[in-house]
């Protein structure tokens, strides 16, 4: 397939374009951007689908463009938004624009020959306008009639919440961003998750209006489940990318837990696996001798191997095959230590745990809600203490379950697990 738009139509990846004009266009090289607000320090697995979306553009020679919004970030995009956005202070914006970038690096190849990536930060041209300027040059072009009739602007005029003036803006300052990267650049266009359409075309108009030129957009869909939630939240929040936030066991393991019903669809748009292999994987899912996880399996190795790399996914696997109830891997303090940082863990002191009963400290360290939930965990044969079951209600920790003197692995059924290190 030598067309970027018709392969990501295949994996289910294109939403809308502009103009079907574009898929001709594409047959020789674009510059295309997405834009990436630096509202957090990492970006979740939600954001991955629009880096994943450059990449593509990329192995078909084509240019990608990240625009980190050092200046759109101040303000707070209402897409999809039902309250408006905390403002953060330009020192945090500017870590988080610096911390970001490595997202980027992980996936998009930097030293391709043609296509080497374009990073660059809106508050370079922002921060040389003055309000008066920008009202008058940019303004000026917009009617709020239309900015109105914005989705994701309506929606919130609806709302108990509303709209303030500040995030109304954001669609100038996201137009303004397409304009100047199209004469400055050369980039004629711009993709964003379907929620940003209004935005994208948005800038579209402002391209045509202040410089005549013809530009295109398309979107692709937001990362959601078969129920029609969005993927990467969980009960401990978002499933982010940087390591620090999400490790790469944690990262692993959520991929792991991904439904059947959802899995196919994930591995189209977050991996670069040849669609004959997808293919392969959905039929297998039909197979009576299917075995569970298998799918999922091949998935998590792929996108963590991507963003966490060969090592990442080394030590993920490690501390699964680790964690795992009734595994067979050694259990040893060095290999506590070097997983400690990878798997929720926490401290306790000797007195805490020793000689109590595993539903008090299930419930202390947050394996279960109370004490009855622990006792019900021991009920249905889900809790673990080194991999291995616990059968008694009453069961008490004793000195020599600990591992190295100083470590315990709590489980609840095969998902939840939580390392205890003892304080000395």
């Amino acid at each position: 397939m030598s067309n970027v738009i018709e392969c990501l139509k295949e994996r289910g990846l294109i939403d809308a374009l502009t103009s079907e004009e574009l898929i001709k266009r594409a047959d020789k090289p674009l510059k295309v951007y997405v834009g990436f607000d630096p509202t957090a320090d990492s970006l979740h697995i939600g954001s991955l689908v629009g880096i994943v979306f450059l990449k593509w553009f990329q192995k078909f020679g084509h240019t990608p463009v990240v625009i980190l919004g050092g200046a759109t970030g101040r303000i707070g995009d209402p897409s999809g938004k039902s309250v408006e956005r905390p403002l953060l202070d330009q020192a945090a914006i500017i870590q988080n624009v610096a911390r970001i970038r490595r997202h980027f690096e992980a996936v998009l190849d930097f030293f391709h020959p043609t296509a080497r990536p374009v990073v660059l930060n809106n508050d370079q041209w922002f921060s040389q306008f003055n309000l008066v300027d920008f009202l008058r040059d940019v303004g000026k072009h917009f009617r709020v009639g239309s900015m109105l009739a914005k989705e994701s602007v309506r929606s919130r005029l609806e709302s108990e919440e509303g709209i303030s003036f500040t995030e109304f803006s954001y669609q100038l300052l996201q137009a303004y961003d397409f304009y100047h990267l199209k004469i400055q650049h050369g980039v004629e266009v711009q993709a964003g998750g379907s929620d940003q359409w209004g935005n994208i075309t948005a800038g579209i108009d402002l391209v045509r209006k202040l410089s005549g030129e013809a530009a295109y957009g398309l979107t692709f869909p937001l990362l959601t489940r078969s129920d029609g939630k969005k993927f990467g939240k969980t009960e401990g929040g978002a499933i982010w990318l940087a390591a620090d936030r999400c490790s790469p066991y944690q990262f692993y393991q959520y991929f792991i837990r991904v439904p059947d019903a959802d899995v196919i669809k994930m591995m189209r748009m977050l991996t670069f696996m040849e669609m004959k292999e997808i293919r392969e994987y959905e039929e297998m899912l039909t197979y009576s001798d299917y075995v569970p996880n298998t799918v999922q399996k091949r998935l998590a190795e792929e996108v963590t191997r991507m963003i966490h790399g060969e090592d990442g996914l080394a030590t993920a696997l490690k501390v699964t095959e680790s964690a795992a109830p009734g595994s067979k891997a050694v259990l040893d303090a060095e290999v506590f230590k070097e997983i400690s940082q990878d798997m929720p863990s926490t401290d306790l002191k000797f007195d805490e745990v020793v000689g109590q009963k595993f539903t008090d400290v299930a419930a202390r360290i947050g394996l279960s809600s109370s004490k009855t939930e622990a006792l019900r965990l021991i009920q249905n044969a889900g809790a673990y203490i080194n991999n291995e079951k616990v059968e008694d209600p009453q069961f008490r920790i004793q000195e020599d379950l600990l591992i190295g003197g100083e470590y315990l692995l709590f489980g609840s059924g095969k998902k939840k697990k939580i390392l205890v290190k003892i304080q000395k």
